[in-house]
């Protein structure tokens, strides 16, 4: 799917600073893991709000919807979908 492999380049290389594919599982949650803090977060909004041209409102701001690529992928899914 390219927006898993999208994201998932993102956060490797953004936030784990590698391209090593086994350093995160589509899984991990971002924020207890460490990887990325709140700030980071607002990083991650802009850029999926850019490269997928939805918008993310305050209410969808939620570990739910954000908190590792399967959640991210799921939500941007869900944004998309006609």
């Amino acid at each position: 799917m390219a927006v898993k492999k999208k994201l998932r380049e993102y956060i490797l290389e953004n936030y784990l600073f590698t391209d090593d594919q086994t350093a995160l599982n589509n899984a991990d949650s971002f924020l207890d893991l460490g990887i990325i803090d709140s700030t980071g977060i607002m990083e991650v909004i802009f850029f999926i709000e850019e490269e997928y041209g939805i918008s993310v409102e305050d209410d969808e701001m939620i570990p739910e919807n954000l908190d590792s690529i399967d959640n991210l992928v799921a939500f941007i899914t869900k944004k998309t979908a006609p």
